[in-house]
């Protein structure tokens, strides 16, 4: 079993901060970190966020979003093993040959440890700031995938689709082990047949206002219907009660979890605040060592 730690770059947007958590993080046994994105907030949006019980972001328009892969070089340059994830990067809003330039790069000089994970976005008035179209963002998403596997797969690659198109053409640095791991985030069952027919992950993030469970099933078969081992596909899933102060027993919440075949627990960096010098070496102790060793 895995653990990571969520909202790393919202909740340390600072230099000092990042490195502070991302050397504690490490320390502890954790095997990642996450980072949110976005681009730019509406003052004035209409659009449902999905996980808060408000429908609303937290925070306001002057709340710091440090652009995640910015965000996430920084925290690699201060550790040598920490994993790092765009929890989740919005994938429609990205030019995917930039962002297969800079996601290779970032894993070329990391030595390997870095993850996308990419959802299609929920906030209508941001892809309108950004000139892009809300709809048909998942048709757009799936061929962004498809574009930057391409690109790290070979030199002189080439891309046909509806949205993406080039031909013969090379990206390097290419990624350390010849492609980044692709986490497909959301909490909907479209999220859950993507990650199913093309992710190696799946990730339905912390604070969705449904049952996010019985999704795990939908990915599974989704992969079986694309010709893939649903075993290859990873799932990742928060554990309420696995936090500190839930009152709860963490290692039987952790192993309920492992017995649906999660195999990473997402935890938010703001359950071990103030005191992360306590805080995430005790959870190491007594949790992440605990399912380290059997």
């Amino acid at each position: 079993m895995k653990f990571a730690l969520h909202f790393g770059n919202n909740t340390f947007p600072d230099a000092a901060g990042t490195a502070r958590l991302a050397r504690l993080a490490e320390a502890a046994g954790f095997d990642s970190v996450f980072a949110v994105d976005h681009v730019v907030i509406p003052e004035d949006y209409a659009s449902p966020y999905p996980y808060s019980a408000t429908g609303r972001l937290p925070g306001s328009g002057a709340s710091a979003y440090p652009d995640p892969l910015i965000w996430m070089a920084f925290a690699a340059a201060a550790t040598t093993r920490l994993r790092f994830m765009t929890g989740v990067i919005i994938l429609p809003q990205r030019n995917p040959l930039v962002l297969a330039k800079q996601v290779a790069t970032l894993d070329h000089m990391s030595g390997g440890r870095i993850e996308l994970g990419s959802g299609v976005g929920w906030l209508r008035e941001e892809f309108a700031a950004l000139g892009v179209a809300f709809e048909r963002r998942g048709k757009r998403a799936d061929e962004y995938v498809a574009a930057m596997r391409a690109l790290w797969r070979e030199d002189g690659a080439s891309f046909s689709g509806e949205f993406v198109n080039f031909q013969r053409v090379s990206c390097n640095p290419k990624p350390v082990a010849g492609s980044v791991p692709i986490i497909v985030g959301g909490h909907s069952e479209a999220a859950a047949r993507r990650a199913g027919r093309l992710g190696d992950g799946f990730f339905p993030s912390i604070g969705a206002q449904v049952d996010t469970m019985p999704l795990l099933d939908v990915v599974r078969r989704a992969a079986e219907a694309a010709g893939r081992d649903p075993g290859a596909v990873e799932m990742i899933t928060g554990c309420p009660d696995a936090l500190p102060g839930s009152g709860k027993d963490p290692l039987a919440a952790v192993e309920e979890r492992r017995a649906r075949g999660i195999g990473r627990i997402v935890l938010p960096v703001s359950a071990f605040l103030p005191d992360l010098e306590e805080s995430l070496p005790r959870f190491g102790e007594t949790v992440i060592r605990a399912f380290a060793t059997g």
